[in-house]
């Protein structure tokens, strides 16, 4: 695991102190290991490439590990941040054919199997990465980044230089970038609590999106998709195949998890007692592996779930660690995590803050059992969205005539359930609502938002791309399975992995994500999506991959997101701190961007009771992200 940067530049050169500074900047990813090189070549045109690389030693620990690498053979440099878990039968294949290996990494793996296939070689790797290739016969950069998205990188132009780089605070760090924030991707921000790729918050810096590739040539980028987890066949498979198949899933799951204790170093899970960490440790302890488990706890009773965690260690004899997390373990960690944080997100700290405890405990890779609810279907979305859908259906035949009498009746039934209140926020705003899963995840709604935020026509149409994009590429999917992509692909891929990677590697911390092994995924999406949902036993595909592996105590308890006690801390130590910060926000970068009177009602509406605390939180650390980043409107 890695950090990584690069810079391209025609008809010029590449400043080596701005190369040496930039790969520093990404220290904390790689502590291990520093590398830069600087490539040059003459024809078919002048062209300097800079790579640089910092290093966090898993895999080979040996200087044969060092980066950037070269292949003696085809002359190709490869920066490279990620592990392959499956690089031992890709560098057999290899050889077969001829390949010649000086010593033991993945890294290795990768050029040569790069230098052999082309780009054809993603379809080879198991694993998350993102990495930039410098092809020296065809005289273009190549850039990759893993199916799933559990690894980040960032690019843009600025003159005639190109630039990526793990982090948008390192291309930001070069100075050749304004620090503007991206109007798009503060919409995207206040309405579902962060960015979505390719945009960013940063105006002028995208993200290559998960499951795709590029060329950079000549000075033109090429992007290129070679992986979706929509399933390859149309055809749903039948009843008569139910057993086998999820025997398929079963065996997919174990050999993912086991792949994934590939190490050189100690390899411990973050286990919070929920079915998918738990799934974790049962299936290791099935391979007779006992690993350091980590749990978060707090004093806060209605948060703390060190009960179900102390029973899963005790179960399988893991060596236990319990972090306690107190109000002023969270206010010290605050900026310290927004600081770390490459763009603002209303999640993360908790990631954080684990994270910090368990790389003092001399651990580097650690497992998470993140991504379990998006694919086996573990919220309440995979319910309630496709209940949404059908009466969207339903509604769309009512005649016009009656659409505002039923709407009034909503408006009389919403304070009934949370499902009646986001149906009449559906009903009011459906030409601004592009499909109830949206609804579900949203932050401010579309009319909460236009009193709060100044947005151009065009920026929210940009924000909106991403979104049609996903319900086009799901349209074809069962409502369950359209789910759990709409899941994986939005809520996941930006928010939870985002924060897990930068939160993690703040710390030189290594997370592996066994539950969305692309393998994996692709098989449970392929599954009819009715198979996935039982009202008798939570996440039933993989209950039933564990076969009986985990205690019913885990499989049954209450279901309980892993969130902090932001509602206690905001009432209590932590009010003076946000209150403070809200009523910055006219003398800072968001004066240009977000009314001030709307903004404290908000804050006046969570002290009565009358909204979330997460609304209030995603203000604070909006506001707060900027004055850490000098970022201007």
């Amino acid at each position: 695991m890695c950090g990584i940067f690069g810079i391209v530049t025609r008809n010029g050169a590449v400043p080596p102190e701005l190369l040496e500074r930039a790969t520093a900047s990404l220290a904390h990813r790689g502590p291990d290991d520093s590398g830069t090189v600087i490539i040059r070549q003459t024809s078919p045109e002048p062209l300097e490439v800079g790579l640089g690389n910092r290093r966090l030693a898993v895999l080979d620990l040996s200087p044969q590990g060092h980066q950037p690498m070269q292949d003696p053979e085809t002359g190709n440099w490869i920066a490279y941040n990620g592990e392959i878990y499956n690089f031992h039968e890709i560098r057999r294949k290899l050889e077969q054919q001829g390949a010649a290996f000086r010593g033991h990494s993945d890294t290795e793996v990768v050029l040569k199997a790069y230098g052999k296939w082309g780009q054809e070689c993603l379809s080879y790797l198991r694993g998350m990465f993102a990495l930039a290739i410098w092809d020296a016969r065809r005289h273009r950069l190549f850039l990759a980044r893993d199916p799933v998205g559990i690894k980040p990188l960032y690019y843009c132009t600025s003159g005639n230089y190109f630039l990526f780089a793990s982090e948008i605070r390192t291309l930001l760090g070069t100075g050749l970038m304004k620090r503007l924030l991206d109007g798009a991707g503060v919409l995207n921000y206040l309405t579902f609590g962060s960015a979505y790729d390719p945009i960013t918050m940063i105006e002028g810096i995208s993200a290559l999106q998960a499951g795709h590739y590029a060329f950079w040539q000549q000075g033109a980028l090429q992007k290129h998709s070679y992986w979706d987890p929509i399933p390859d066949s149309s055809s749903a498979p039948s009843e008569a195949d139910r057993k086998k198949l999820q025997s398929n899933v079963a065996a997919t799951l174990y050999e993912s998890i086991q792949m994934q204790m590939v190490s050189d170093v100690p390899v411990g899970v973050f286990l919070s007692g929920g079915i998918d960490s738990s799934s974790i440790v049962a299936l290791l302890h099935k391979a007779g592996l006992k690993p350091s488990t980590f749990s978060v706890v707090f004093r806060e009773s209605d948060h703390n779930e060190a009960q179900f965690s102390r029973f899963v260690a005790r179960s399988f004899g893991t060596e236990h660690q319990e972090i306690l997390v107190s109000v002023h373990d969270a206010r010290e960690a605050i900026s310290p995590a927004l600081g770390a944080a490459d763009q603002p997100s209303i999640d993360g700290l908790n990631t954080y803050l684990i994270s910090r405890q368990t790389r003092a405990a001399g651990i580097k890779v650690a497992l998470t059992g993140l991504g379990g609810d998006e694919i086996f279907g573990g919220y309440s979305s995979f319910r309630t969205v496709p209940d949404m859908e059908r009466f969207v259906r339903r509604w769309s035949f009512l005649p016009k005539s009656l659409r505002a009498p039923a709407a009034s009746v909503f408006q009389l039934l919403k304070r009934a359930s949370d499902q009646n209140r986001k149906l009449h926020a559906l009903l009011a705003d459906s030409h601004r609502i592009i499909h109830p899963y949206f609804l579900s995840r949203m932050l401010f709604t579309p009319p909460q938002r236009t009193k709060l935020l100044r947005f151009t026509a065009a920026e929210l149409e940009q924000a909106s791309e991403t979104l049609h994009q996903a319900i086009t590429s799901a349209r074809h999917l069962d409502p369950i399975n359209r789910v759990s992509y709409l899941e994986s692909r939005c809520y996941m891929l930006n928010t939870l992995l985002r924060d897990s990677d930068v939160m993690s590697m703040a710390h030189g911390l290594e997370l592996r994500v066994p539950l969305i092994d692309s393998q994996l995924v692709k098989q449970v999406m392929a599954l009819p999506g009715v198979w996935k949902l039982d009202s008798r036993i939570p996440k039933p595909m993989l209950v039933a991959a564990l076969d009986g592996a985990l205690p019913d105590e885990i499989i049954h308890r209450p279901k309980r997101g892993f969130t902090l006690p932001f509602e206690h801390w905001l009432r209590g130590e932590l009010r003076t701190e946000v209150e403070s910060a809200l009523r910055r926000i006219p003398h800072g970068p968001l004066s240009a961007r977000l009314d001030q009177s709307i903004t404290m009602s908000i804050w006046s509406d969570f002290l009565a009771r009358r909204t979330s605390w997460s609304r209030v939180w995603s203000l604070y650390v909006l506001q707060r992200w900027c004055e850490l980043n000098s970022i201007t409107a």
